[in-house]
């Protein structure tokens, strides 16, 4: 087995990746270098995590064997026996053999950092670009990220004067690449603990307070307020921007200069734009340079930039209503069905997707109302619970890790325990939910903060390139600060523990941080207490208060601006629910009309056509040109007064259709 379990962890978290990024990203509209990058970004950050485990209980092992050749000892196939205490030392069944750790980390970790702090950057303002050619958004790109790159170079360039100076240091390579992985590492480290002190809390309280009845259907009435909000401002947006291509299509005619980047622009347009301004187009009119002043190319791709920025926030936000309509509404069914007899889940609209046969089969109205109704509060109830007490363990040893005579740290107890008598099935289930839970806390964070309109993951396919690119960016600078951290919460870090141990091949291409003692004692130490104080502003929900008053509106139960957002998300919601009742009845009448009157309806197209047929004949032989010509178009108009007929949709004259609000139109607003 030895290496097996390395490959198919290797195998699955690729799999895991793809996944993800098959559900934020769109692998057929994105450019492929941008679902490359961010997939090998997401790969490698995901391959730390799921493979360090493994690396810690190869390590215990190899420390078993040095203890066991400096002491007298019989080798016996797999295992080693100390002779004094009759000890066995068992090779763990996911044994990595030596040499293939260290290479692969260092693989993995310099790929990451040269993608993280080069590429990336570089590549998100190449995608922002708004230029027409490759050579002109490499340009731009080079000269955004001049300043990204000068900041790098001014960090590094004051801890080599740091180390230049102090007597103390003889600079060697390996002490620069340690210096350079430290700063690396804080600059994480800063921004793991801001994100970790968040989810620690938030995950919790959320699967708490989803098991409240009716708490999340008040969110998404609040959400849809919100979201309306956003999809108004996003479509006028849209209007003004098309309006300055259509000015700008109409001046530069089709044999001016710039009118392949106009061409370029309107293909960014959406269909129907693009249909309209094709209509409004002269392209046998002449340019005239003298008469007319024309947009710069400066200006066009400019322009540009702004047309692929709004048709992605346009689609996004009207993805984002459905999405956000289907869940309102079975929200809403769950309630109804709470109070139900039958005990069977009855939906009041039909899913528009076509269910799998094995989950219809198995998963029953009945089975579905005993989850919704009964067993799902319960079941969040129990793993919030859960949740919460991992989040304890973790904070309390996050401020006792330094602490290695007595050991307090929790995460620190259990290693040892186990490395006691070499169970390392239980090392490495340890190890694993272990970082596995600050994995979680770490990067649902990332992917549920939100910078303003410019960094947003968004899912079903809806995150544009550059928000994909940042979350690679974040990933990659997060990871490696949070498995050290990890390895000091479990004191597998020689750093933490003060033992003269071997370390991990994790840890060993870290290089020593005794290089720098005030970033290895103090900051490294030290700075993860920061996590308690974050921990109660985000119980208090301080952030989320601040933001209110700032006018950033916040889901809170006890704020005025809620109560008001979540009434008129509810009419909202009311209101596209009355909108789609009437259709699905106009879809069934006429679906009716039909099934009813179909037959009779063809062979009164029939007759019509063979009427038709029959005077053109007699027409045309008698030569009554006027008596002919009246007589089609009185057929015509009979067959077209058929159509109409059959293809009308009946209106439903209720008192809830007549509504003068001006939400009520088509338009949403």
């Amino acid at each position: 087995m030895s290496g097996a379990a390395l490959g198919l962890e290797i195998v699955f978290v690729f799999f895991l990746a793809l996944f993800l990024l098959h559900r934020y990203g769109d692998f057929k509209k994105q450019h492929r270098l941008v679902i490359v990058a961010t997939l090998l970004a997401w790969y490698l950050c995901f391959l730390i995590v799921f493979i360090l485990p493994l690396d810690v209980s190869t390590t215990i092992y190899n420390r078993c064997k040095l203890a066991v050749n400096s002491s007298p000892a019989e080798n016996n196939g797999s295992y080693v026996t100390l002779a004094p205490s009759k000890q066995k030392c068992f090779k763990p069944w996911s044994y990595i053999p030596d040499g293939i750790m260290p290479i692969f980390w260092r693989v993995v970790y310099w790929t990451s950092q040269f993608l993280t702090w080069i590429l990336l950057p570089f590549m998100q303002s190449y995608a922002r670009s708004g230029g027409f050619s490759i050579t002109g958004k490499i340009k731009t790109a080079l000269i955004e990220n001049a300043i990204y790159y000068g900041t790098y170079l001014l960090i590094f360039g004051a801890f080599l004067i740091y180390v230049a100076v102090n007597p103390n240091f003889n600079l060697q390579w390996n002490q620069l690449q340690t210096i350079g992985i430290a700063a690396a590492n804080t600059w994480g480290l800063f921004l793991l603990v801001l994100l970790l002190g968040y989810g620690l809390v938030e995950i919790p309280r959320s699967h708490w307070n989803g098991a409240k009845r009716g708490y999340l259907l008040m969110k998404t009435y609040f959400k849809a307020a919100k979201l309306m909000t956003e999809k108004a401002d996003a479509e006028e947006n849209l209007e003004d921007i098309m309006e300055e291509v259509r000015k700008v299509s109409e001046s530069i005619k089709y044999n001016h200069p710039l009118r392949k980047c106009v061409d370029t622009i309107l293909k960014k347009c959406p269909t129907e734009y693009q249909e309209r301004m094709g209509r409004n187009m002269d392209d046998y009119e002449d340019f005239d340079e003298r008469q007319n002043s024309y947009p710069s190319e400066k200006s066009l791709a400019k322009l540009h930039k702004q047309v692929i920025y709004s048709v992605q926030r346009h689609r996004r936000t009207q993805v984002q209503w459905q999405i956000l309509l289907e869940q309102a509404f079975y929200l809403e069914d769950v309630a109804k069905n709470e109070s139900s007899a039958t005990r069977q889940f009855v939906h009041t609209f039909h899913s528009q997707e076509p269910e799998n046969k094995i989950i219809q089969y198995f998963y029953t109205p009945t089975v579905e109302w005993y989850w919704e109704c009964l067993l799902r509060p319960w079941f969040y109830r129990v793993l919030a619970v859960v949740l919460a007490t991992f989040s304890v363990i973790v904070v309390w040893s996050e401020c006792t890790f330094f602490s290695t005579k007595p050991v307090l740290s929790l995460f620190a107890v259990f290693i040892q325990l186990a490395e006691k008598t070499y169970n390392y099935i239980y090392i490495e289930m340890a190890c694993f939910l272990t970082i596995f839970f600050l994995s979680i806390c770490v990067y649902s964070t990332v992917f549920r903060i939100r910078v303003f309109n410019y960094y947003y993951l968004a899912s079903h396919h809806q995150t544009d390139a550059y928000s994909l690119l940042f979350s690679g960016m974040l990933f990659c600078r997060l990871t490696p600060p949070l498995c050290l951290n990890f390895l000091g919460l479990t004191h597998m870090d020689a750093t933490i523990s003060h033992k003269n141990t071997q370390p991990t091949a994790y840890t060993s291409i870290m290089g020593s941080m005794r290089v720098l003692s005030f970033i290895a004692d103090g900051f490294y130490i030290y700075y993860p207490m920061l996590v308690v104080i974050l921990c109660i502003a985000t119980y208090f929900s301080l952030g989320t208060r601040c933001l209110n008053l700032l006018g950033f509106q916040q889901f809170m139960g006890d704020s005025e601006m809620t109560s008001d957002l979540i009434d008129e998300g509810k009419e909202l919601i009311r209101r596209e629910k009355r909108k789609r009742q009437r259709q699905e009845e106009g879809e069934n009448r006429r679906r009716e009309w039909k099934e009813r009157y179909g037959n009779r309806d063809d062979s009164t197209r029939s007759r019509a056509v063979h009427t038709d047929q029959k005077e053109s004949s007699f027409s045309e032989t008698n030569a009554s040109r006027p008596l002919s010509k009246y007589t089609r178009s009185n057929n015509r108009t009979e067959r077209d007064r058929i159509e109409l007929l059959q293809d009308a949709e009946p209106l439903d004259f209720n008192a809830d259709s007549v509504n003068d609000d001006p939400l009520e139109s088509d338009s949403g607003r």
